[in-house]
């Protein structure tokens, strides 16, 4: 069995792979050829927005989005601390300070009322100027942008979705991307629309907050590439990408269904037992990882992995107790929540091909451990 097998997916697209990456090796525009604006018309329109920028990675995404909205030294950005260190890699990279944020333990998504507590005492402090927010899309669940998107238009922020782990997902009818004032997305291999390396996507309705990103994407480029308009970067999404992202697009809308079947599948058998995610009414996660709380996760991993059965923990160590961030001054206990959840959090195997009898027999092992979910 596989954490995600990406092998039985190519086993169904692999002849429209075959024929759309023939079509480039032909054509040989292996950078920005047409495959890449046909990507991109596509992904504009599966989630709803009016421009999606392709570029070379997730992160690239990120780090171009927070360029196009000038953040920079003196500048707050505030993301939760439950993610992968990509999230706020970016912000520091630009000199600005990343302020931490606690998770709500339901979702394992940035919680709302930790974030204006966050943001209020930065005001207060008045050393950094609050300027962006990052919610993450955790596991394929978007966050609570009924309240964030108000929050963050009354407070003049700049809100930037990490959609990395959502596309697909949806929230009250809006898909995953179209939030904020840009949304982002990563195409890894392992992500929910994975490509064959690395790959990543900008989606906003916004003209000029598009155009900028166009201009980052190669260089700052103005008029032409030696008309350079601004500081940016080198990230281009290969054509070759591009032909994989359109054939798995084919099937994508499939596989997501597929994933609500393997997710409820899980949460039926390990229910009673066990602390299983939480999905509030009005959304559909697009099940990046379906992962369980456990009082003994390790006697418990060490247990499926006697089975045969693979397991991952996302994450073990939240981001700001990394040895990168201990100069920010935090320490154990600064986010509870986070904490408490990284030390007890388990991710199963997920993906749209996983087989009923196989979603069983993971279910199964489960059940057949010591362990439960912890109290409080």
């Amino acid at each position: 069995m596989e954490f995600i097998d990406l092998g039985r997916q190519m086993d169904r697209i692999r002849p429209s792979v075959s024929a759309r990456m023939e079509k480039v090796l032909h054509h040989g525009q292996f950078i920005m050829g047409p495959e890449v604006g046909e990507l991109e018309r596509q992904l504009a329109d599966f989630v709803g927005v009016k421009h999606c920028i392709s570029c070379g990675n997730g992160t690239d995404a990120l780090q171009m989005a927070l360029m196009a909205a000038e953040v920079g030294p003196g500048d707050a950005v505030f993301t939760t601390t439950f993610t992968f260190i990509a999230t706020a890699e970016v912000i520091s990279l630009l000199g600005a300070e990343p302020v931490f944020v606690d998770i709500d333990p339901r979702t394992f998504n940035i919680d709302p009322a930790e974030l204006q507590k966050q943001v209020e005492r930065v005001r207060s402090e008045a050393r950094l100027t609050p300027k962006a927010v990052i919610p993450v899309d955790l596991f394929g669940l978007p966050a609570d942008y009924a309240v964030l998107e108000d929050y963050c238009r009354k407070q003049g922020l700049f809100m930037l979705e990490d959609a990395a782990q959502s596309l697909g997902s949806s929230l009250q009818g809006r898909m995953a991307g179209s939030f904020g004032d840009c949304g982002s997305t990563s195409f890894f291999p392992a992500k929910p629309l994975g490509c064959y390396g690395d790959g990543g996507a900008l989606f906003t309705n916004d003209e000029q907050l598009a155009a900028r990103l166009r201009s980052i994407r190669i260089h700052g480029k103005g008029s032409d590439k030696y008309d350079n308009v601004r500081l940016g970067v080198n990230s281009r999404l290969d054509t070759l990408q591009a032909a994989v992202l359109l054939a798995k697009l084919e099937v994508f809308r499939d596989e997501i269904q597929a994933r609500q079947k393997v997710a409820a599948g899980y949460s039926s058998r390990l229910g009673e037992r066990f602390s299983v995610p939480f999905v509030p009414e009005g959304a559909v996660s697009a099940w990046a990882q379906y992962s369980i709380v456990v009082e003994d996760r390790s006697a418990l991993q060490a247990q499926l992995k006697a089975a045969g059965i693979p397991t991952n923990i996302y994450y073990p160590k939240p981001l700001h107790r990394q040895t990168a961030y201990q100069n920010l001054g935090y320490g154990p206990g600064s986010f509870p929540q986070a904490e408490r959840i990284s030390e007890s959090i388990l991710s199963l195997p997920m993906h749209p091909y996983l087989l009923e009898n196989e979603v069983s027999q993971v279910a199964e092992a489960c059940l057949q451990s010591k362990t439960a979910s912890p109290r409080g």
